[in-house]
């Protein structure tokens, strides 16, 4: 199980990752910050990007605030960073 810090943007125009800041990702999710849902957005998107099952990784920390911890089951910290950047490699293609 791997920890990853995120800082997550509700309210955005589109759900997407958007990034490195530092040491965490960035990610914007189109939920509002209320009852969880912009958490459970950005859950189902590292899921989704990763390719791992949604309940592969969960918010850990920082549920009411932007910066948050999130654990990723099935990967290490570096698959994670690697498989993150192959998405940015494939976007600019």
């Amino acid at each position: 199980m791997a920890k990853l810090n995120i800082k997550v943007v509700p309210g955005a125009s589109r759900t997407e990752v958007a990034g490195w800041m530092g040491d965490a990702l960035r990610v914007r999710v189109a939920a509002p910050p209320e009852k969880g849902k912009a958490n459970r957005e950005a859950e189902r998107l590292l899921s989704r990007v990763l390719g791992l099952p949604e309940g592969n990784v969960l918010v850990t920390s920082g549920a009411a605030s932007q910066w948050k911890v999130v654990e990723v089951q099935g990967l290490s910290r570096d698959q994670i960073i690697d498989r993150l950047s192959d998405m940015n490699r494939n976007k600019s293609e």
